[in-house]
Parts: structure tokens; sequence; C-alpha cells
């Protein structure tokens, strides 16, 4: 399969044009589309949005309660869908939680499917799945990046296809590491510089060093669309375009900042050989053969 979107491969870092849409349901046909022109807009031009009053007040009790169950019960697991902080034993994220019951009725909920499939314009599958801790005064930051940059090169997604959907579980302040992201970033792939070594995953899930962009690739994004800091109260949903540049600083707050992460991709977009040349990741970051597709 060609190659529509290199990097990884030169010593020099270089900003290109994305070559995909970013609602990839035609809008001028007569669709029941399940937001507003106006969020539809927002998401087209900035690559993301934020969403409030989807669950109910239980609704999120309840999510809040499971996540904190769900880190109790693998304080000491050594799974490797157990990453913890990079310099401490705390939980930084549990992969792969669309599997366990109570959160796979909350990735198959109707009302984000309805969302997920019109931005996507196809019917979806979880590739990607996980609970983020970020506990007060520990939680470590998340570098810059742009998520496709990363499952095209180490997983073999093809096009920009794909949404990511951030269910906060927290208070999110504009102080207690929020997600950062940069509008208007999901127009261009920044081609990043370095080889990919095998196994690269086992590093980069605790902290990211291949597939950041370089600082004036960095500069030049930010001062073409700015920095938004997406804030609110506990349930608040936030979607961002696969090729959205983001990121988040470490929380020296005694608040901590909790979220559960999940992946849609298109059903036309399923994962081909990485064009690293490196065998694919394992399953639980990238799944390659999905079993269960959510329909309309």
């Amino acid at each position: 399969m060609e190659d529509l979107y290199p990097s990884r491969y030169s010593s020099k870092p270089e900003i290109v044009e994305r070559q995909d849409p970013v609602i990839h349901t035609d809008r001028n046909q007569q669709h029941a589309a399940p937001l507003t022109k106006q969020q539809l807009d927002f998401f087209e031009n900035n690559g993301y949005i934020q969403l409030d009053n989807i669950f109910s007040e239980q609704e999120v009790s309840d999510m809040q309660k499971a996540i904190f169950e769900l880190q109790d019960s693998n304080e000491d697991n050594m799974a490797d869908t157990i990453i913890r902080e990079p310099e401490a034993n705390e939980i930084r994220s549990i992969f792969d939680v669309h599997k366990e019951s109570y959160f796979e009725k909350i990735a198959n909920d109707q009302r984000l499917l309805d969302i997920v499939n019109y931005l996507l314009g196809s019917d979806v599958y979880i590739h990607q799945s996980r609970i983020n801790y970020k506990p007060g005064f520990t939680g470590k930051e998340f570098d810059w990046h742009s998520d496709f940059e990363t499952w095209h090169v180490e997983d073999g997604m093809p096009r920009m296809r794909a949404v990511s959907l951030s269910i906060a579980l927290s208070d999110n302040y504009s102080f207690n590491g929020p997600l950062m992201l940069v509008p208007g970033s999901q127009n261009y792939f920044v081609k990043c510089i370095g080889e990919t070594p095998e196994n690269n995953y086992k590093e980069s899930l605790k902290r990211q060093k291949l597939g950041v962009p370089d600082q004036d690739s960095m500069r030049w994004l930010a001062d073409q669309g700015g920095i938004d800091v997406p804030t609110g109260k506990a349930g608040s949903i936030t979607l961002f375009e696969c090729n959205t540049m983001h990121g988040s600083n470490s929380n020296i707050t005694p608040y901590g900042r909790n979220n559960m992460f999940m992946v849609y991709n298109s059903v036309h977009n399923q994962l081909v050989q990485p064009f690293s040349g490196n065998k694919p990741r394992p399953e639980f970051i990238a799944v390659r053969h999905p079993k269960v597709t959510a329909h309309n």
C-alpha cells in the first residue's frame, strides 16, 4: 500500500497538508446529523469539540467509581496492559478496557456511536481504549504529538479516518494537567525524525520520545492556531481528530485528572503492516482483528 504520510525516514522534519477530509460524511447530503451545524463547523475548523450533558450525574458517578475500582484491582498487576509512571510505581494508564463488560457498554453507547459514525462516515470499531490517571502532585506530562503519526508509522493505520473520544472523569481545570490542543493542526501532517526501534511502545507509553514534533514545527502550528485548553466538569466529552496535535502538562496540583479514552476507527481504515517496517505492536495498543463492529 502506498504510504501517503511518510515519517521518521529523514533527518529533517517537514510539514505537509493532509490528504483526507476532516468530516467523512458528505455534509451536503441529507444525513441526520447528531451535532448542530455550528458544532460540526467547529470540529472541522479546529480539529476537536467539547460536549457537555451527554451523561447523567449518576452515570458519571458510576464511571468514576468504576475506574478507581479497576485501578485498585490492578495495583499489583504487572501485565503489559498496565502502564506505570516513568519515575514511580503509580498506574499511569490501563489499556484494553473496552473488553471489560462495564466499559464495553460505555464504548458502545449509542449516543457516542451516533457522533463518531457521522464524523467518520461509516461504521466503526474500537482501535484502542484506556483509562488515564493523572494523580495530584505526581502525574506526569504527555508530550506534544499527533496520534495519527504513531498509529500510521507503528501500527499501519492507512488514512486519517479515526477520532479520539475522551470522557473527563474528574473536573478539568486549566491548572491540573488538562488536555491541550492546537486548533487547525489537524490540517497539517508533521513528518518527524528518528528511526523507530523494535518494541518502541515499551518506552513510548511511559514517555514518548519518537513521533513528537520538532520545536520549529510545533511553534509554527501554535502560531497558526494557538493553543486551546478545554475545561469543564466531570462527564464532559472531548472529541478530537486523529491528526490534531495535543499534549498535557504535569499535574503538580492536589487535584487529580482522570479520563476514559477511546479511539474509534472506520471499518474502511483497518490496519495494514506498519509503515515503519517493524513488526506490529500488540493488540491491546492497536486492534488489528476487530471482532465486534459498532453499527449505526
